[in-house]
């Protein structure tokens, strides 16, 4: 049985980066708690793959493949899943690179940040309606924990910061909240846990585990749900008690 968030009936939701990791669980989720899914990515193929699974459970997907730093791609998104969908109000702003790829630092906080900032404004500008919430993926990585990425550290701290900012002085159009994930079971992830490196870092944690795709997935969906209608501004950590060791 699928957790039961108290979304209203025909409710959709908005989510980047869904064609895999983190992503698609809070796709798959989200559709089986009965929301219509707008799920975006720059992979087709994921995307498509993601889309297929949310069909055979009998859900309702719309697809979008898009670089959500290209704002004129961000804008017909959004009307194409108007169009398809009615009014999207809720919003997971979740793509962005990964630590491991070399991008020079002031491009990455463009990419990284302004990204969310484009999204943010081109689904606000939409009129999501009454109940509108997003979250943002961010990182324990923009908290206590840090990478050997200067940019990825930065920005994800960044974001968290956004999302102050947006609960300060917008609240009256939508909640802005932060899910930040620690060491995920993702394929960016891949064969980390069992390095050396990784197990020290999995030492570190209380739980002693990774995260799961869907341990975020539902930490995102309850933030958006009307469950969370006033918790606004927040960091959420979602780590095993990663930081709390630091």
């Amino acid at each position: 049985m699928a957790a039961d968030f108290a979304f209203p009936q025909g409710a959709s939701v908005l989510i980047t980066g869904a064609g895999s990791g983190i992503g698609r669980a809070t796709a798959l989720r989200a559709a089986q708690m009965g929301l219509r899914v707008s799920a975006w990515d720059l992979n087709p193929d994921g995307l498509r793959q993601t889309a297929e699974a949310i069909r055979a459970e009998g859900g309702v997907v719309h697809e979008w493949v898009a670089d959500v730093t290209d704002r004129d791609a961000i804008g017909a998104g959004i009307a194409d899943a108007t169009s398809a969908l009615g009014p999207i109000g809720l919003l997971h702003n979740n793509a962005g690179p990964p630590s491991s790829v070399p991008l020079e630092f002031d491009e990455a906080i463009v990419i990284s940040v302004g990204s969310v900032r484009a999204v943010t404004d081109a689904w606000a500008a939409a009129g999501p309606g009454d109940g509108a919430a997003m979250v943002v993926t961010s990182s324990v990585a923009g908290n206590l924990i840090g990478t050997d990425s200067n940019w990825y550290s930065a920005s994800k701290a960044a974001l968290a910061r956004y999302v102050r900012h947006l609960a300060a002085h917008r609240s009256s159009e939508f909640r802005s909240n932060a899910v930040a994930p620690g060491m995920t079971d993702t394929p960016r992830l891949a064969g980390f846990a069992a390095s050396e490196i990784g197990q020290r870092a999995l030492a570190r944690i209380p739980m002693r585990r990774m995260a799961t795709p869907d341990d975020i997935a539902y930490a995102t969906l309850f933030l958006l749900s009307p469950l969370a209608s006033y918790i606004d501004g927040v960091f959420l950590p979602v780590d095993g008690g990663w930081t709390v060791t630091q």
